[in-house]
């Protein structure tokens, strides 16, 4: 039987329940490694130290670039992605993914772009239908879906979703789901570290000129968007000077829109920096009060956090200070060519 020893699995509404009972039928020597994602968001989270005191296996947040050993569970950290690549894990706190941060898709594509057919999947309790799209991906490299019958789940919604739209391997209660992943798992020594399998190395070898996955990406855009209101545009020519309009009325000839998307810019920029200066100003009062009473570890946190942002709104003021191509300097040139 071939060793399956990445088990992801994702939770959403009523995941905590199931994963306690999920993770208190596994025994201390599985031979796999587990990565989970709950939605849980910005939030503090105990979720390890709850996994933890539910049964043999040692829960911990996952810390970017460690690596993965067989025996322990790894849970993402608030407001990041866990993913999984090359041996080793990382964090991320690129776009959310369905509406949330973590998210479960992100940490099924890259165990299964990592790991293909060694990777066991599961869906359990949650609303909606993040993990569809991982559940996809896991299947088409091989991998093994399993998703807690919906029956059982406190909200069914994502083992609906990925029952409706993949060919899902098992539907399964809690009990024997995990009865699944010990077999899945084969005996492999619990501890050990998992390595990167050959067809994954050579895929990874291919790609590694391309972009990480799940990083903010700067691809082309499908439309352009209106400098006043935000809306779509579409394009028209008109005796070849392109025109764009918004779905509620507003127009621009092509220098216009060059001109409205500068301001626009300017705008958020100056927004940015804003904010910045506002949030190193705050951090400086919160360490003062913190100072005040005598609390030591919140006073540093919050002088860190205040050096932070006054490192960034350097790097922003330094950037918008720099020299632009501003609007009408192409048309400018243009003139003079005529």
């Amino acid at each position: 039987m071939n060793r399956h020893d990445i088990i992801v699995v994702g939770a959403s509404a009523g995941g905590l329940d199931a994963l306690q009972a999920l993770v208190g039928k596994l025994p201390g020597d599985l031979a796999a490694a587990m990565f989970v994602v709950l939605h849980i968001g910005a939030r503090p989270s105990v979720l390890p130290r709850i996994l933890t005191a539910m049964g043999p296996l040692s829960a911990a947040h996952a810390e970017d670039g460690a690596p993965i050993r067989s025996g322990h569970i790894y849970v993402a950290p608030p407001d990041h992605h866990l993913l999984v690549e090359r041996g080793h894990m990382w964090l991320s706190r690129g776009p959310r993914e369905n509406l949330t941060r973590p998210a479960v898709d992100p940490l099924f594509r890259s165990a299964a772009e990592a790991y293909g057919p060694r990777v066991v999947g599961v869906i359990l309790s949650g609303a909606l239908s993040d993990g569809t799209a991982g559940f996809s991906a896991i299947k088409t490299y091989g991998g093994i879906t399993i998703v807690q019958d919906p029956d059982e789940a406190q909200y069914p919604g994502m083992p609906t979703s990925a029952l409706q739209y993949v060919d899902v391997d098992h539907c399964a209660r809690i009990a024997t789901i995990s009865e699944l992943l010990v077999r899945l798992s084969g005996p492999n020594p619990s501890g050990t570290k998992v390595s990167l399998p050959a067809e994954a190395e050579r895929r990874q070898q291919a790609k590694e000129d391309t972009p990480v996955s799940n990083k903010f990406g700067l691809e082309q855009p499908v439309a352009l968007t209106c400098p006043e209101c935000g809306g779509s545009l579409r394009e028209t020519i008109v005796d070849s000077m392109p025109y764009y309009t918004c779905h509620i009325g507003h127009r621009f000839a092509g220098p216009n829109m060059d001109l409205g998307q500068f301001e626009r810019m300017e705008n958020a920029l100056a927004v940015a920096l804003r904010t910045l200066n506002e949030r190193a100003e705050l951090c400086r009062r919160m360490a003062e009060v913190s100072r005040a009473k005598g609390h030591s570890f919140s006073m540093e946190k919050w002088d860190a956090a205040s050096r932070e942002a006054e490192d960034r709104a350097g790097v922003l003021r330094r950037f918008l200070e720099q020299d632009w191509a501003r609007p009408g300097a192409i048309e400018e040139g243009v003139s003079q060519e005529l």
